[in-house]
């Protein structure tokens, strides 16, 4: 119970900001908080902290006076790094990699990889050819946190092991400790029968950035039976920032059945700067069934400063139907700064979604386009969310117009950084800060 609950608790209850995993119903999340809840009660001191803190990202936040688990360990953990495991230390750590406990192994390595005592690599090394393959899986954690260099041979030896988890760990090692000449024996593994193994090695190329992997990894995202496979090797092309892929990567947000693949291709093509991608990029925001693709598509076209696409991005800030495609859109136009504004992003200023008006406010006050004012006179009338009136002020100011009115009534606002705008503004000063800046979020990562 105890390893189920750390696992939960450091990595799949939240994936980011307290959003649910994507694509789980909320009943499975609902019922997964429940199994979480009922695995911490009794849990030692100790643990329960550090789990807690996963939840909330560890090292992120304030710690309360007064909490219902007290432990030092936060304090301890921070004074761990870079000093030398007494003996006891090391007898008690190297026992927990050979635990039959797989929470026990899991801290065990953790903890040897976050202290960062590289004399207990030599034993740990002598693992990788004794003991159960959870061991074995353990040890080489620890040697990739580590970044054991010197155990290069032997970890990559450790790639024809008999167990696809060692095999998968020895991968992932081996691209923690980027060193380049373990590239062709990345590359055959992945071409391994376990998709765990051909992942962890696709990953280590990226991270290696082999640009011998490119052909191997053309075939993986073409024709692999796995679509998380498929969608760290798109990852990889795109952080190798090769041309000649860009064909396989269009054909891939075409006809790929996965819509993480899909999303990860459009991210790929943006990185890799692939211009001839636009069309296909605008054709997949406008058509694809996943709004995380459509969302992806229109970010990938500003990052490509695709200004012939500015007609779609306003075609979809006016039509799509999920308020974080209509928001990047905007986000996106905003970035490519026409000359004239698109009428659906004033129009945008009256959206259901505060996000959405928010971007679109943001967009208009990047464009600066004089014609635009009224809307965002009008649009100030009403609005009432306060960010979204920052937005709407700053955008005011950047094109030059103004309505002494609508700023006399914010000098009414609750909000002190919005009266403080509008002083701004009725002063006749034309700064821009404070102001927003919306980014869309954060891109797909393996």
């Amino acid at each position: 119970m105890l390893s189920k609950f750390m696992t939960f608790a450091v990595g799949t209850l939240l994936v980011t900001n307290g959003v649910p995993a994507s694509g789980g119903s909320e009943n499975a999340a609902a019922q997964e908080v429940q199994e979480l809840l009922a695995a911490a009660r009794g849990v030692a001191p100790a643990m329960c902290t550090l789990a807690a803190d996963g939840v909330y990202s560890w090292g992120g936040r304030w710690t309360a006076p007064a909490e219902a688990v007290q432990s030092d360990i936060r304090s301890r953990m921070r004074f761990n790094r870079s000093r030398r495991l007494s003996v006891e230390e090391s007898r008690a750590l190297l026992a927990g990699i050979a635990s039959a406990d797989g929470c026990e192994r899991h801290v065990s390595a953790t903890l040897i990889g976050r202290i960062g005592d590289s004399t207990i690599v030599a034993t740990l090394a002598n693992r990788l050819t004794a003991g159960a393959a959870t061991e074995r899986q353990a040890a080489l954690i620890a040697l990739g946190l580590l970044k054991a260099t010197g155990q290069l041979p032997a970890i990559t030896r450790v790639l024809r092991d008999d167990s696809p988890a060692v095999r998968a760990n020895a991968a992932w090692a081996i691209g923690r400790l980027e060193d380049r000449s373990a590239a062709p024996a990345l590359i055959a593994a992945a071409k391994d029968g376990d998709a765990s193994v051909r992942r962890a090695a696709i990953v280590s190329l990226g991270n290696l950035h082999v640009r011998d992997s490119i052909e191997t990894l053309v075939r993986i995202l073409r024709t692999d039976q796995s679509a998380d496979v498929r969608r760290v090797a798109a990852w990889v092309l795109g952080e190798l920032k090769d041309r000649t892929v860009t064909p396989s990567l269009i054909q891939a947000l075409v006809n790929d059945k996965s819509e993480e693949v899909r999303e990860m291709v459009a991210w790929a093509l943006a990185t890799s700067n692939a211009r001839d991608a636009v069309d296909a990029l605008v054709n997949a925001m406008r058509k694809d069934e996943s709004v995380e693709v459509r969302e992806t598509c229109a970010w990938a076209l500003a990052e490509l400063n695709a200004r012939r696409a500015i007609d779609a991005l306003g075609d979809v800030v006016g039509s799509d139907k999920d308020p974080e495609v209509r928001g990047t859109a905007a986000w996106a136009i905003g970035q490519l700064r026409p000359s004239k504004a698109p009428a659906s992003l004033t129009k945008a200023l009256r959206d259901v979604e505060p996000d959405v008006r928010l971007k679109a406010a943001w967009a208009l006050s990047e464009i600066g386009d004089p014609d635009a004012s009224a809307a965002i006179v009008e649009a100030l009338k009403t609005e009432t969310h306060e960010r979204v009136q920052h937005a709407e002020v700053r955008a005011l100011l950047r094109v030059g117009e103004g309505s002494e009115d609508v700023f006399r009534r914010l000098l009414e606002s609750k909000d002190e950084e919005t009266r403080e705008m509008a002083v701004r503004a009725l002063a006749g000063r034309r700064g821009f800060g404070p102001w927003p800046w919306p980014w869309p979020r954060p891109r797909p990562m393996p």
